[in-house]
């Protein structure tokens, strides 16, 4: 199929001087290559001069009220007066308890309170664990993404300092990935590795021929596996709501107890604007003793380093109240007061009725399958049109009022890709979006 070049830039819903003026205002040399951040800035600047309000699909923010139950405990605590107290670094007791207590009924693991640790969101979490995991041994320095992946991360390690590799997941799905994993760890060099589980940005899962293939080789290789489990629950094909019962959240702590885990309150709880999110570490992992941290920390255990040696100087922990409102939720959880995902199984009832607008007008879907099952529909999906690279399609959104981040950021290999996020569009704006659509089709016929 190619792309005929045809003259539209007179009919597109978004008049075409604003965005490219705005383009060249923020100073952008590719739009499809920006950041998150940077496209969002854009869009803001685009639709205070147009008037025309865009769909956005470039960040992944709760679209959903927060929990009320968060809300509510956070005010009591408030009024009580947490505000003036500082916060234990490792976490207030209750909270640390109802983080270990959710990881035995919804992954079935035991892990120790010592190892559940609040964190400023996953992000802080997941640069303490940068800091502190490549420091265990000298020869094991680096990182390895299995990508695509949440691009701030790779940004984390650069500010660091720190050396990475990466490869795209795609094309080794199932028995495959072996091979190609122990290509990495053969060398010797690789401390940890991280990915998200459902991923960011593609939505695909792992099956448990590859979580066992990770957690096999972290055991043989003695590697830690770094868990990103930020959409935790949200694949819908399987129902995991119901505590101590299976089935459990997918997980490769089923065949490793090499783990530290990311657990986030932003998507599950709607609880992003009190950035808190949760750290759980094993205890073996929490219990590694290493001479080479004392050349950093006063403690030659991981677990302690990690506590009052790394999150110490980060932050000395995170804000107080927002905790009390993660450990009412959590308890609501664990007693089965609470069905967290509920309201968020709207996301994917959202991105089936999304994918339909884009393939019905020539997109197609980029990350399809799980080994052999077609993937399931989340806050994200992946789409690409024929003849033009993500970097474009990213750029010519712009001119109908759609934005999102092209999958070359992500460290994927599929350049033609763009990942959207559904979970800030409205349903009344589904007219919208298929409008755009057919006329963005109409535009780029394909032949």
């Amino acid at each position: 199929m190619t792309l005929k070049a045809i003259d539209y830039k007179k009919d597109t819903p978004i008049c075409s001087d604003i965005v490219y003026n705005k383009i060249k205002e923020n100073k952008i040399h590719n739009v499809g290559k920006s950041t998150i951040r940077i496209i969002k800035k854009l869009v803001d600047d685009i639709e205070a001069e147009s008037g025309e309000k865009f769909i956005r699909m470039e960040m992944g923010i709760p679209g959903l009220p927060p929990s009320r139950i968060g809300i509510d405990a956070e005010i009591e605590a408030l009024n009580n007066g947490v505000a003036a107290l500082y916060p234990d670094i490792q976490g207030m007791p209750a909270l640390k308890h109802e983080i270990s207590r959710f990881a035995k009924l919804f992954l079935n693991i035991n892990v120790d309170e010592k190892g559940c640790i609040p964190t400023v969101g996953s992000m802080q979490g997941g640069f303490a664990t940068f800091m502190t995991v490549n420091r265990l041994n000298p020869k094991k320095k680096k990182t390895l993404f299995i990508d695509p992946g949440f691009p701030v991360h790779k940004q984390q390690m650069k500010v660091l300092g720190l050396e990475y590799e990466t490869f795209d997941v795609y094309n080794y799905r199932g028995e495959v990935l072996k091979e190609k994993l122990e290509e990495f760890f053969k060398s010797g060099e690789i401390s940890s590795v991280l990915y998200s589980n459902p991923n960011n940005p593609s939505w695909i899962c792992f099956t448990e021929t590859e979580l066992k293939i990770i957690g096999d080789l972290a055991n043989k290789y003695d590697v830690i596996i770094l868990e990103d489990l930020a959409y935790f629950g949200m694949d819908f094909r399987k129902d995991i709501s119901k505590p101590g019962v299976e089935p459990y959240q997918p997980s490769v702590t089923k065949y490793t107890e090499n783990y530290i885990l990311f657990i986030s309150s932003s998507k599950a709880f709607s609880y992003a604007g009190q950035r808190i999110g949760m750290m759980v570490i094993s205890d073996k992992v929490f219990n590694i003793k290493s001479k080479h941290l004392l050349n950093n920390y006063i403690y030659d255990t991981f677990g302690m380093a990690m506590i009052y040696g790394t999150i110490y100087s980060l932050s000395s922990g995170t804000a107080h109240s927002p905790q009390y409102a993660l450990a009412a939720m959590l308890k609501a959880v664990n007693d089965g007061e609470y069905d967290f995902l509920a309201e968020v199984k709207d996301y994917g009832d959202k991105a089936n009725i999304m994918k339909k607008m884009f393939t019905d007008n020539g997109f197609e879907i980029v990350y399809d399958m799980d080994e052999n099952d077609p993937i399931a529909d989340g806050f994200y999906f992946t789409v690409s049109y024929p003849g033009l690279s993500g970097d474009e399609l990213i750029e010519e959104f712009m001119y109908y009022g759609i934005s999102a981040i092209s999958l070359s950021t992500t460290g994927s290999e599929r350049l033609e890709g763009i990942r959207a996020c559904t979970s800030l569009i409205q349903r009344e704006q589904f007219p919208d979006l298929e409008k755009r659509l057919k006329k963005f089709n109409e535009h780029h016929p394909i032949y």
